[in-house]
């Protein structure tokens, strides 16, 4: 094999590996830079993976037979590797934090390393010894994972330094009120309406976007909080038990919200038992003095006994300290009348639709009242509440309405999206993956789904053949008309057969149910 031969093959390979490297390094990411959860998605992404690097084992052949075409061919091979695994557009897209840097740079040493034994081998004892090449490209997820080790002690260091700093500064405001908030679903949006609500008397930080892990909330203290904020409402989450505490025993809650709680990533909780006792270390941190305030409407949460001072809110218990009724939902909005503790029944009106959304303003109308927010202004600040991107977001057009809920997707949340769904006329259509990370309940949660989805919708677009396969057995077991019933492979051929559906002059109301993330 001639030098010229050999660098081309080295060089098409290398840049094969960058392109598989940044992919696994993006799906790391994903993962919460867990090993464990990672190690999990690549055994159920292994048919994905193998198509990945399909050509590399090709290349291996056809290197070592010794006849240019071949050669040739082995490097072709490598340019389609490079090719099918180039980065495409993503929901969200790799960031390139100083610790995947830190990663790539160890992952490159080790790449490096690799390469040039297998090339002095292959040069000085057996051609044979070059296969090692296309050996390190398939095993690219491990060298990821394999550098993560490496760079652990580093990365605890960096780490216990950033939570020192966050520490400090928190303890250098003693009067901040700090309202923690965690739930399998819901979280994101109280915390965006108590903000919202508190900003009538406080200056009130919170956390920002999905900022709602120990670093991303160490993060948010370092880089945004300063000496005029009066209050820190903290979104809390977890994919494992001690996830919570972590971030309690960093930022110290004086209140906490717990706004659900569900069947939600399973797949590294293990059990519905896990994800309680999770949530409730919320509750556990809060102090004598504080209080804990919980969505009543959720079975769960409801089950619970807690030695704490409780304030409760719900839709569906009428002895619900904060309980919303008489709530309407239409395209223009929410409305609801909610009797307070002062004795006097306030009405509201929200631009959100959704009983659900009618909930977590409750939960949030609860606390700000607990901090002395006067409920005049709670009624102003709930009209100007604005929808949280993809939650139940109205977007209108002239000939359908969409309903955007493709943040992510739960089996109460999915149940509700439908509910809001059927109060709406028009052509009730629905499009969506189904629903993910439920462990062991995923085939019968999204089967649920399906014979849901049938006592709603006029039409049903699925999003994906194999990942829908039990919300197709719960249309079929409801009898769900075929005709009305579409499989396609992405969210735009959905869209498109949205389109072509004839509404006969009525107005189409589609529901955008979940949108997959990049690792699925």
């Amino acid at each position: 094999m001639n030098n010229l031969i050999l660098g081309l093959y080295a060089v098409s390979f290398a840049a094969a590996f960058v392109v598989l490297s940044i992919y696994h390094m993006h799906m790391f990411q994903l993962n919460s830079y867990k090993p464990g959860p990672h190690v999990h998605w690549l055994k159920e992404h292994l048919g994905s993976m193998t198509g990945r690097v399909l050509a590399l084992p090709v290349s291996m052949v056809l290197l070592l037979i010794p006849h240019p075409v071949c050669q040739v061919l082995a490097i072709v091979c490598n340019l389609l590797t490079l090719a099918g695994n180039r980065p495409k557009k993503a929901k969200k897209p790799l960031v390139y934090t100083k610790r995947v840097i830190r990663m790539f740079v160890t992952e490159g040493i080790l790449f490096l390393v690799l390469s040039a034994g297998g090339i002095l081998l292959c040069r000085f004892l057996h051609p044979a010894f070059l296969l090692s090449l296309p050996v390190i490209g398939i095993l690219a997820p491990f060298l990821i994972l394999l550098a993560n080790f490496i760079n652990r002690p580093v990365e605890k260091s960096v780490n216990r330094h950033f939570i020192r700093e966050a520490e400090d500064i928190l303890k250098d405001m003693p009067n901040l009120t700090i309202v923690g908030v965690t739930g399998s679903y819901g979280k994101t949006s109280v915390k965006f309406y108590l903000g919202k609500l508190l900003s009538a008397k406080y200056n009130v930080l919170v956390t920002p976007g999905n900022f709602n892990t120990t670093l991303g909330v160490v993060k948010t203290v370092r880089e945004h909080l300063n000496a005029t904020h009066e209050v820190f409402v903290c979104e809390m989450g977890a994919k494992t038990v001690g996830e919570i505490k972590e971030i309690c025993d960093l930022v110290h809650p004086d209140y906490g919200v717990i706004t659900s709680i569900g069947p939600q990533h399973l797949e590294s909780f293990l059990s519905i038992d896990n994800v309680i006792k999770t949530k409730f270390e919320l509750a556990d941190a809060v102090p004598p003095a504080g209080k804990v305030f919980l969505n009543y409407d959720n079975e769960y949460i409801r089950q619970k006994q807690l030695d704490k001072t409780v304030v409760t809110y719900g839709a569906g218990n009428p002895d619900c300290d904060f309980h919303p009724y008489d709530i309407t939902v239409s395209r223009k909005g929410s409305s609801f009348k909610l009797d307070a503790p002062d004795g006097q029944t306030y009405e509201f009106s929200t631009k959100l639709i959704g009983i659900h959304n009618v909930v977590n303003i409750a939960g949030a109308i609860a606390v700000a009242w607990e901090l002395g927010v006067p409920m005049r202004d709670i009624v102003t600040q709930v009209r100007k509440l604005e929808g949280v991107p993809h939650r139940l977001q109205l977007i209108p057009g002239p000939t359908r309405l969409i309903i955007d809920d493709a943040y992510n997707s739960n089996p109460s949340g999915a149940k509700a999206a439908l509910d809001t769904l059927d109060q709406f006329e028009g052509l009730k259509i629905l499009v969506t993956p189904g629903m993910v990370e439920l462990g062991d309940q995923q085939y019968q949660c999204n089967k649920t789904f399906g014979l849901q989805a049938a006592a709603v919708c006029d039409y049903v677009v699925l999003v994906g053949p194999k990942q829908t396969k039990p919300i197709q057995d719960g249309l079929a077991e409801a009898d769900y008309p075929s005709g009305q019933l579409f499989v396609v492979n992405d969210l735009q051929e959905g869209l498109q057969k949205v389109d072509g559906i004839n509404a006969h002059g009525a107005m189409k109301v589609v529901l955008l149910e979940n949108d997959l993330p990049d690792n699925y």
